[in-house]
């Protein structure tokens, strides 16, 4: 599975590719931030970052895009270019047709040091020691969007799994009443070819 993760943000959007599977150590495919000027209009800034995600998407084809889910304990100014910058992450995953995840930041903190309290420079620490990249990645929004992305790979795919093995077991199901229903269906045309007969040398 490959993910993109994004870490929301108008200044700073950062980005991150990973690939792997649940319960291995995930290998790095790309890191990155998109940066726009804060005295630039903000629909401007978001319609730049809609840009470089599209370019993101075409050049590193992630099977699924895992977004930071936008809490509202910042500033509201803040918390308003956050979330618009996350809607647009969300967009552009949609319009492709990209399954799209949100992770609280405790929960990407979890998956990837193993408490929910952890500071940034924790989570870079682990993100520098699970991806084994030669430095730190810089800044703390693309570490950030590697945690995401790897969150996702770890948590994301046992969802995916129990999902699918769901559905397996109501296609099961659905195929077994099915099948019970054409048994009866035969039972009963059985029963009628047999009182047909009796029925007709009675009259």
């Amino acid at each position: 599975m490959r993910v993109l993760g994004v870490d929301p943000g108008l200044t700073r959007c950062g980005l991150g590719v990973v690939e792997g599977t649940p319960g291995r150590p995930p290998t790095l495919v790309a890191v990155g931030v998109i940066r726009t000027p804060p005295d630039l209009d903000v629909a401007k800034r978001l319609v730049r970052i809609e840009a470089e995600l599209e370019e993101w998407i075409i050049e590193h084809r992630p099977d699924a895009v895992a977004v930071e889910r936008v809490f509202a304990q910042q500033n509201v100014r803040t918390v308003m270019g956050t979330a618009q910058a996350a809607g647009v992450a969300m967009v552009v995953a949609a319009r492709r047709g990209l399954p799209v995840a949100l992770h609280t930041p405790s929960e990407v903190k979890a998956a990837v040091t193993g408490s929910g309290r952890a500071g940034k420079e924790q989570v870079t620490t682990m993100v520098t020691r699970i991806l084994k990249l030669p430095e730190r990645p810089t800044p703390a929004d693309a570490a950030d969007a590697l945690a995401l992305a790897i969150c996702h790979v770890w948590r994301g795919g046992v969802t995916n799994r129990l999902e699918e093995a769901a559905g397996t077991r109501a296609n099961l199901e659905a195929a077994a009443q099915a099948q019970s229903r054409l048994q009866v269906a035969r039972l009963r045309a059985a029963v009628a070819a047999q009182a047909a007969p009796t029925q007709k040398g009675r009259r």
